[in-house]
């Protein structure tokens, strides 16, 4: 841990959103940074005109090892694997690995809450946002932020030890972490990610690791119904809370669904919190995170209130499930949160109407078997787009004439998937943007993926 920044020289390697945040906590603190990252000058132009009176040393268009030189720390952002040559060699010197969600733990004054999972993560965190936003009273302040929307490194002097912090935290922050937030949540553990990880037991490991480091005054969130995530409550430190729809055992305390009440369990008390029907998000993957946010929030403290005022009136977050427009008779909408197959799985089953899917971008090197199964049952048209292509195609196997898919459409960009969804389009059908791979083959995250799509869809007429 280190808390006297002052002179001393940090290499932070990816130069998006955490590693900026990064840069402007450790300069401000009096580090002297080196910013890198892979992209040219030119590419990143925007990025250093945005930055301009950030005083750090920038070397872009590569990673060459001689940054390491005369360096007291190096820190990576969340895209840069560990076997990067410049990471790896790092780490063969013996120079310090840290990075932003790690930095944060060791300075924040306030308890936080972490939230982690393979899916449903950032639904879960807005929704327990603002369940602390309810609780809060003035001059307290919620934090929300993480891998979503602001990294709150950079906003560390602002908080206060008597604020309440929730963050999301990926695979990718965890894996080299060794603080763990005071309240910790796995929401689920499915394969994810294995074009970083390699493999399903090195992803569990790097989840896992929000418990790892956890006291006996610490709480563990799990969900009682995925057994990957049930499965790490052997390793638990502190106490325990958890979810699913079916009632727990009577030893155990969390939340569950009953009469069609939300409800929850503990050793001195079953109470209601809330009618399910209250609950506007759709899909039953959806009602999980509701459980899994009421649990977090219920096991961190909340009053019942303020987790109720959390859910109530929520309709989702951007890129997630979001409806953008009614167009020729059908509803448009958003899903390009959904980088993987089991999250476009998800998206088919939150709907009754005829589905129009656009599927695609980059494979993380997942199995697409399962989703395809599903779209010969539920998806009328298949509009396919990106690196993906050939894979998911091969997976749907032989088109068979007169039966779901009724057509299959290949698209190299998701423009022109935009406009061929357009062509098949009828009324009463719902257009589906789940893509189930990675943006990174036409776009810089899923955020600039879905804000596209919203522009297109839009630009219809």
């Amino acid at each position: 841990m280190m808390k006297n920044w002052q002179s001393k020289r940090v290499l932070i390697i990816g130069a998006a959103r955490q590693g900026l945040a990064l840069a402007q906590y450790l300069v401000a603190k009096g580090a002297q940074v080196t910013l890198n990252d892979l992209r040219t000058e030119q590419e990143m132009q925007a990025v250093i005109t945005s930055t301009q009176g950030l005083e750090v040393d920038w070397f872009l268009g590569g990673h060459p090892l001689n940054l390491l030189e005369q360096k007291d720390m190096v820190c990576i952002s969340g895209g840069v694997p560990l076997n990067n040559p410049l990471v790896a060699t790092a780490l063969d010197r013996g120079l310090p690995l840290s990075n932003d969600s790690q930095i944060f733990l060791e300075q924040v004054a306030s308890p936080v809450i972490g939230i982690t999972g393979s899916a449903g993560k950032t639904t879960t965190t807005t929704l327990v946002g603002r369940m602390a936003d309810a609780m809060v009273q003035l001059p307290q302040r919620a934090w929300v932020g993480g891998n979503i929307g602001t990294p709150l490194v950079d906003r560390l002097d602002e908080i206060q030890a008597d604020d309440l912090v929730v963050l999301e935290l990926s695979s990718f922050q965890l894996e080299i972490m060794t603080l763990s937030p005071q309240v910790a949540a796995v929401l689920n553990l499915t394969p994810n990610h294995l074009d970083r990880h390699g493999t399903m037991e090195a992803y569990r490991a790097a989840k896992a690791r929000i418990l790892d480091f956890q006291t006996s005054m610490g709480v563990a969130v799990l969900n009682r119904e995925d057994p990957g995530s049930w499965g790490l409550a052997s390793i638990v430190n502190g106490r325990l809370a958890t979810f699913g729809v079916q009632r727990p055992g009577p030893s155990l305390m969390g939340t569950f669904i009953e009469d069609n009440w939300l409800c929850w369990q503990d050793p001195t008390k079953t109470e209601r919190i809330m009618p399910v029907d209250q609950v506007t998000l759709r899909g039953s993957h959806n009602l999980a995170n509701v459980l899994a946010a009421c649990a977090i929030g219920l096991a961190a403290g909340f009053s019942r209130e303020a987790v109720q005022a959390g859910v109530r009136g929520f309709s989702g977050v951007a890129h997630r499930l979001e409806f953008v427009r009614t167009w020729n008779g059908a509803q448009w909408y958003n899903d390009s949160l959904a980088t993987a197959p089991e999250r476009s799985r998800a998206a088919i089953c939150a709907f009754d109407e005829p589905i129009v899917l656009l599927l695609g971008g980059r494979d993380k090197n997942l199995s697409w078997d399962e989703l395809a199964s599903l779209v010969k049952k539920r998806v009328d048209h298949l509009i396919v787009f990106g690196e993906a292509t050939q894979i998911i195609l091969k997976a749907m196997g032989e088109h068979e004439s007169e039966q779901r898919p009724y057509s299959i459409a290949q698209c190299t960009g998701l423009e022109g998937a935009v406009r061929a969804a357009s062509k098949v389009v009828e009324n009463g059908d719902v257009v589906l943007f789940s893509p189930g791979g990675t943006s990174f083959d036409e776009f810089i995250d899923f955020e600039e993926r879905g804000e596209a799509y919203r522009s297109w869809v839009n630009r219809l007429q």
